[in-house]
């Protein structure tokens, strides 16, 4: 069932067009990320959701309902800021009990409420802490917990996880989706980090300089881009240029190189992605010479000269090959997919 409704929405702050007709339908219970670099329009979509910015054409409904004419503080949706705006002279408890406050509840609901999120994000021991006494993944979970307590149909996101390190970064996307399931809450977050938006989204929209350039599951992009931009945007790939052909990519160099049908139409210029770790090093078509080879641990990264072409190969566990090495490069046409240039 779709919650939220976007439909044509534009946006434009002088001659700089940061929304040029994005629609999304994003369901109720659903983790939905938009994704793409800086400056696609994504927190400003994001800002019209939450009532902070007025939109120039379009609609938002929300269940059904327009949402353009109702003020922010009037709509059922939390935004939860990037730099997670807790009060410095309020305890853990206290930050999380304001919004409950305002609403003037009565003070017996408020303590339930407040305590019961305490123990869904795991800081009943911090409750009486002020935010400068906690780790940066804990005021994120205070944040959290402040903006799920007031049980918002819909939960908007800005970078929420920009400012935590790696580790922590890693842990929180588990338990971010963990706590999502748990809630029940539809969660839209704005993300510029492809991992972060592939671990825990449902479906994935790629916005690109204010349109939207795919909309689906992480498997699907991955491995089913419709456009060069999200192929580039979405992990590493390598590309090849020529014309759609049956089988493949006709190209001047290489002849025929094999894929799948994409977005691309026969006889049409199209774009060969195929990831690095879908290329052999043997008994392939395309001869190359190993130019460069890096070990990470459980992957090891092969840079392949072929011509005037550099490929990257990538190989689990160490490698076997080395610098200098005459090699064959080849895929399968069913790793290799063609997209619209």
């Amino acid at each position: 069932m779709t919650l939220l409704s976007i439909s044509k929405v534009r946006r434009t702050f002088g001659d700089v067009t940061a929304l040029d007709g994005v629609s999304l339908d994003i369901r109720e219970g659903e983790f939905f990320a938009l994704l793409g670099p800086s400056g696609c329009g994504k927190t400003t979509l994001l800002r019209i959701l939450a009532g902070f910015e007025t939109l120039d054409e379009g609609e938002v409904t929300l269940a059904g309902a327009d949402l353009t004419q109702v003020p922010a503080h009037r709509r059922p949706i939390n935004l939860m800021f990037q730099s997670y705006a807790l009060f410095p002279h309020l305890s853990v408890a206290g930050n999380i009990a304001y919004g409950l406050q305002r609403e003037r509840l009565g003070k017996a609901e408020i303590k339930q409420r407040v305590d019961e999120v305490l123990e869904r994000v795991g800081l009943t021991h911090a409750a009486k802490r002020r935010p400068q006494q906690l780790s940066g993944g804990q005021r994120q979970r205070v944040a959290l917990a402040r903006a799920i307590v007031k049980r918002p149909r819909l939960l908007l996101l800005d970078e929420p996880l920009s400012a935590l390190d790696r580790k922590v970064r890693a842990e929180m996307q588990l338990w971010l989706k963990q706590l999502q399931h748990e809630v029940g809450i539809t969660f839209v977050v704005v993300t510029h980090d492809q991992e972060e938006a592939m671990s825990m989204a449902d479906r994935i929209a790629v916005l690109n300089q204010g349109a939207v350039e795919q909309v689906a599951d992480p498997v699907t992009l991955y491995g089913s881009p419709a456009t060069h931009f999200v192929a580039d945007f979405i992990g590493a790939n390598n590309f090849f240029s020529g014309t759609a052909v049956a089988g493949g990519l006709a190209t001047d160099a290489f002849g025929v190189l094999p894929a799948r049908g994409g977005t691309a139409a026969p006889g049409s210029p199209a774009i060969l992605a195929v990831r690095p770790e879908q290329v052999s090093v043997s008994g392939g078509a395309l001869a190359g010479t190993v130019v460069d080879v890096s070990f990470y641990g459980g992957l090891s990264r092969i840079l392949v000269a072929t011509g005037d072409k550099s490929v990257i190969v990538h190989q689990h566990g160490a490698p076997r090959v080395a610098p200098g090495d005459a090699v064959e490069l080849g895929w399968a046409a069913e790793d290799a997919v063609l997209v619209r240039p």
